[in-house]
């Protein structure tokens, strides 16, 4: 006698192997392109130097940044928009010159990143920074 096959419904189950990839896969897209920002103000005390300054061929051009965020170059007053201008006039040697940005302390970091920025720009591969010496307590 053949054996019945009983008409019923069949169980239904649901694989676990193929949700859990796309979860894991999902939870990786995710971290790879969220932005992870790091918001914290660092609180630093800028350094001083101690040391003579190098000495160097020809004539440096030196760029002053006061504290208002106005420009001179070697005495003359420049506006940040003139300042590559007047830069690139006053550019010694064909394989780039020498620069010394004298910013004011309280001078904006921005103004002094704007005075680096147009040296560059005006071909002035040879950048210092004036300091001054720290005073003996």
């Amino acid at each position: 006698m053949p054996k019945q096959q009983r008409r019923g419904r069949l169980a239904a189950t649901v694989e676990l192997t193929p949700l859990i990839d796309i979860v894991f896969l999902l939870l990786i897209f995710f971290m790879v392109s969220a932005t992870w920002v790091r918001r914290s103000q660092l609180e630093i005390e800028l350094p001083q130097a101690n040391g003579a300054p190098p000495v160097r061929e020809g004539v440096a051009v030196q760029v002053a940044v006061h504290r208002d965020g106005r420009y001179e170059v070697n005495g003359e007053p420049a506006g940040a928009g003139q300042l590559q201008a007047a830069l690139a006039a006053l550019r010694t040697t064909d394989d780039g010159g020498a620069v010394v940005v004298a910013a004011d302390a309280e001078a904006a970091h921005q103004a002094v990143v704007t005075a680096l920025q147009a040296a560059g720009k005006a071909g002035l591969t040879r950048i210092s920074i004036l300091t001054r010496s720290p005073e003996p307590e």
